[in-house]
């Protein structure tokens, strides 16, 4: 029998996605959110009811209210619902309900599981494997975050910011890398550890563990636990690696080994060294689930990439512009590596910090992450859900910036961006929006700017 779910933040990319699943799964849907966008418009014309706004008399008639980690216990829904008696959810215990008849296969870790996660999804899709899919990012293939498979296999991407990831019982896991993120939720290292730790042991029997072989936080927690554990890495010594490693222009190319055995070589439409460990990962998995390496090859050959994962937003012979999610310091330096790799002359970063509270834990790693950039622009930061309580500003990693790595750096204000790059820009130049807010629209703006 069919039941009404509210989403509450139905517009955000992870809870738009389970709620596009109960759709699917016949559910009457309505969900709120604080403004109108397109993945709002999408989920309206595929049948739900979308509110505009948070407010108590939203969830009428709901049997079920679900809600995303940004959302407080004061929001007007969740609280009518909670003094209602109408059971409340978070979203990864809803997303955990629906997998629980399903073989289910998550992609966590600190940077990289969208991208592994998409591309676990195309494995499976291309293979005929037919899997229910709920992923962090828009796929470029068909311009969606969610597929409602016909298959036991579930592929889902596991948040571990706030320790919901727990909710999980996977069959199989990949675990991309552990870094010091998010200890705002986990307030020290011990607890970030000890939650990986758990979600390892919570693999299912006869299941397995793919996890980074250079990640020693990580290693030491798999070589641990009595789970089946297939290590990927650069390393020759891992389960599987890579040789003869190629970057060129929106192009990665590598040899992959199996336990130093040949398989054959990857080509795919992805940039920067990084993205040889979430390839690699996948591989792993495909192996384990008894697919051929060459279809392996083929589905991963077709991979088109994920909306904000170093997406050329425009290109021609004098200017090429790319937006990406890059927020952390370990993000950045790796986008802006892959970055160095394309042949432009000057390389101009425009950088959105993202919530007052990472901002200032991470102020130190900032300083050295932009020394490959020619020209800095830092805009203000995205406060997401929080209050300006930390005491730091978007002029802070300017200082901290150009007091220790030299990099020539500027304040900018959002609204002033696009014409501080006018003046910037000359022949050779690439221009790279980093950022987890709304840069992305000023990306999109920047870019118009040459399309007309």
């Amino acid at each position: 029998m069919s039941r009404h779910v509210h989403f509450i933040g139905i517009g955000g990319i992870g809870v738009s996605g389970i709620a596009q699943l109960a759709l699917k799964h016949g559910d009457l849907v309505s969900g709120s959110d604080i403004k109108e966008s397109a993945i709002t418009s999408k989920l309206a014309a595929m049948g739900a009811r979308v509110f505009i706004g948070h407010k108590a008399e939203n969830i009428t008639g709901a049997d079920l209210v679900v809600y995303s980690s940004a959302i407080r216990p004061d929001n007007p829904e969740r609280a009518k619902a909670e003094r209602s008696g109408i059971p409340v959810m978070r979203r990864a215990e809803f997303l955990s309900e629906l997998m629980s008849d399903k073989k289910v296969i998550t992609i966590t870790g600190a940077h990289g599981k969208t991208t592994t996660s998409s591309l676990a999804a195309k494995l499976l899709m291309d293979s005929g494997l037919n899997p229910t899919v709920a992923v962090g990012g828009i796929l470029r293939e068909d311009g969606d975050n969610a597929k409602f498979g016909e298959s036991d296999y579930f592929v889902a991407e596991a948040d571990e910011s706030d320790g919901t990831f727990l909710c999980y019982r996977p069959a199989y896991s990949i675990i991309t890398n552990i870094d010091y993120e998010h200890m705002d939720f986990y307030r020290t290292t011990e607890n970030l550890l000890r939650s990986f730790y758990t979600f390892v042991n919570q693999t299912e029997k006869n299941g397995c563990v793919f996890y980074c072989f250079e990640d020693e936080p990580l290693k030491s927690i798999v070589k641990s636990s009595p789970v089946k554990a297939i290590s990927f890495g650069y390393s020759p010594d891992a389960d599987f690696s890579a040789q003869g490693i190629r970057l060129a222009q929106c192009r990665l190319r590598f040899t992959v080994l199996r336990k130093g055995l040949e398989l054959g070589e990857l080509d795919m439409a992805l940039m920067g060294r990084h993205n040889v460990l979430n390839a690699l990962a996948v591989v792993a998995l495909g192996t384990e689930l008894g697919l051929d390496f060459s279809k392996i090859q083929k589905a991963l050959a077709g991979f088109k990439g994920v909306e904000r994962r170093f997406q050329v937003k425009y290109e021609d012979a004098d200017v090429f512009i790319v937006d990406d999610y890059a927020h952390h310091p370990t993000e950045i330096c790796a986008t802006i590596e892959a970055a160095k790799v394309c042949p432009r002359s000057r390389l101009v970063v425009v950088f959105q910090p993202h919530r007052y509270s990472r901002t200032k834990l991470l102020m130190d790693k900032f300083a050295g992450c932009f020394a490959k950039s020619d020209y800095l622009m830092v805009t203000d930061i995205y406060a997401a859900d929080e209050e300006d309580t930390a005491g730091v500003s978007a002029m802070d990693i300017v200082d901290n910036v150009r007091h220790n790595s030299g990099t020539c750096a500027d304040y900018v204000p959002k609204d002033e961006i696009v014409d501080r790059l006018k003046s910037q820009m000359q022949p050779g130049t690439m221009v790279l929006f980093l950022g987890a807010g709304d840069i992305t629209k000023i990306s999109d703006e920047f870019a118009e700017t040459f399309k007309k």
